[in-house]
């Protein structure tokens, strides 16, 4: 069968057309939008004052969260997205705040395109990024495991096993805590000493 439109399959493109469909342009495209990032990310890079004051901020609303449950990874993921568009009440939870400013420090880093707050304590030595901030918003990744809020011998002795709970033991057992046994009843006589005769 004969085409009468034989050689007209091409459609005829422009040079600006054919050049952004080839690997260079492409790459050349790219390598402006990096461009264009950058200069965003440099103009939008938080101050220090910025960082700090939106980090403990979001150390505050952690403290908050964490006061009474303790969450996974997720909902450590899950709140640090929240803290970015929430404040906290800065008239609760001073004394724990107290706390975090005597035994935690932070430190600000310029990193030109980006800037870090990273957290220091005798737990995180090398330290830990708390606070990342870029095109002008502070996206925090807090854990409340990593906070240092009080202090207290692990040890007794030297080489001795590390104390199980350094802040003391919990004795509070319930209202009515059932403390017997089939032979009697254990009744509590001193520190870590329990005496298994029975109670008249």
């Amino acid at each position: 069968m004969y085409q009468q439109d034989r050689g007209l399959y091409r459609k005829n493109e422009s040079l600006f057309s054919e050049f952004s469909h080839s690997c260079l342009g492409r790459l050349i495209f790219l390598i402006a939008i990096l461009i264009v990032l950058a200069i965003l990310a440099f103009f939008t890079n938080p101050s220090e004052q910025t960082m700090r004051q939106e980090t403990v901020d979001n150390i505050r609303q952690c403290i908050e969260t964490n006061d009474s449950i303790n969450t996974d990874w997720i909902d450590d993921a899950i709140n640090n997205v929240g803290y970015i568009f929430t404040d906290a009440d800065s008239t609760v939870h001073n004394e724990m705040m107290d706390l975090f400013n005597e035994h935690n420090r932070l430190e600000f880093y310029d990193h030109s395109l980006y800037s870090t707050v990273r957290l220091y304590n005798n737990f995180n030595i090398e330290g830990t990024l708390c606070g990342l901030g870029i095109f002008g918003i502070v996206i925090p990744t807090l854990n409340f495991n990593e906070f240092l809020l009080r202090t207290a011998p692990m040890r007794k002795d030297y080489n001795q096993p590390a104390v199980r709970n350094p802040y003391g033991e919990d004795t509070y057992m319930g209202e009515s805590p059932d403390l017997s046994d089939e032979d009697g009843v254990f009744e509590f006589i001193g520190e870590d000493e329990w005496n298994k005769d029975s109670i008249q």
